[in-house]
């Protein structure tokens, strides 16, 4: 049996582990050979386990997983249900030198739900979002998105968690249909619609029209473009804007999340596109190296009408 004399009230302490903080959750779990600095501060119901390394001014929260041969350094801030996989490694210094120390530790965050797959290097300063997954093997060297899947060197966006892949001729959208032809997606208010679309000798035409085709009264236009395939864009909602979107070259996918449901459609023909209401979470990847993203917008540009932290969006749409 583990010895407890050592132990915060609650904790299950290994004889083989030291522990010098106080600072630990009930419930939580400490294994053989790991080291918890004295101002290292662990949540309730977490799980260290074997040659774990934790530093002074690391934070954990609740139900946290640590798995065997990881070190957490200085900066470190973990939050609630973050899954660590085995040897993932952990940086906070950009550019170490032996003997010369920061004036400043770099913060790195890993936000609700987060897991980090073994063996992963994530690079100081950065934001991993809630529930993203990061892949073992992968050195992150960029802030991760919510809910994002991320692998490789550097480590790049494969996917999102819980999206449903939705191609637009799978959603019962024909090239044939008559203009003015939508169809529901899982996400509340998105729609996909068919374009008008013609093609002869001349060449080929899209168009759409308000009232009719489109579902608001456009006022702004902007265009993306010249998107490296690597990037990412859009990362919001919005409180009052509508917007619709059409890839007039090349291709992209949009991720549109209403806090419940997840999609990802794939806008790959200029006489096909969805219908972002406010309150959807919304990003743009997986530009073609030619894309041409129009987006149509039903207000001018107000910043104040962006939502751009994904826990914002989150408790405002479950108000």
């Amino acid at each position: 049996m583990p010895d407890q004399s050592a132990a915060p009230p609650g904790v299950t302490l290994h004889p083989q582990a030291l522990c010098e903080s106080k600072d630990i959750g009930a419930g939580t779990r400490i294994w053989a050979f790991a080291h918890v600095l004295p101002r290292a501060r662990i949540g309730r119901d977490c799980n260290i386990c074997d040659h774990v390394f934790i530093e002074n001014d690391v934070v954990l929260g609740d139900r946290v997983t640590v798995k065997s041969g990881v070190q957490l350094w200085d900066g470190l801030r973990v939050a609630d249900d973050v899954f660590i996989g085995p040897n993932a490694t952990f940086s906070n210094d950009k550019y170490p030198r032996s003997k010369q120390h920061q004036a400043e530790v770099l913060q790195t965050w890993i936000d609700r739900g987060a897991s980090v797959g073994a063996g992963a290097v994530v690079l100081p300063g950065l934001r991993v979002g809630a529930r993203a997954m990061i892949g073992a093997g992968s050195v992150v060297t960029h802030d991760v998105p919510p809910k994002a899947i991320v692998v490789g060197n550097p480590a790049q966006i494969v996917g999102y968690v819980d999206a449903t892949r939705m191609p637009g001729v799978a959603a019962g959208l024909q090239a044939d249909q008559a203009p003015g032809t939508s169809s529901a997606t899982s996400v509340v208010g998105v729609t996909l619609h068919q374009m008008q679309f013609a093609i002869d000798l001349r060449g080929a035409l899209s168009a759409g029209e308000y009232p009719g085709q489109l579902p608001f009264e456009p006022k702004r236009y902007f265009l993306v473009y010249d998107v490296p395939g690597t990037d990412v864009r859009g990362e919001h909602a919005h409180r009052q804007c509508h917007q619709f979107l059409v890839c007039a070259r090349g291709a992209v996918s949009v991720v549109v999340d209403d806090g419940v449901s997840m999609q990802e459609i794939r806008l790959d023909r200029p006489n096909l596109g969805v219908y972002v209401p406010p309150l959807v979470w919304a990003v743009q990847y997986k530009y073609t190296s030619d894309a041409l993203l129009l987006v149509l917008a039903s207000a001018p540009y107000d910043p104040a009408d962006y939502i751009r932290d994904y826990e914002e969006f989150l408790s405002i749409v479950r108000r």
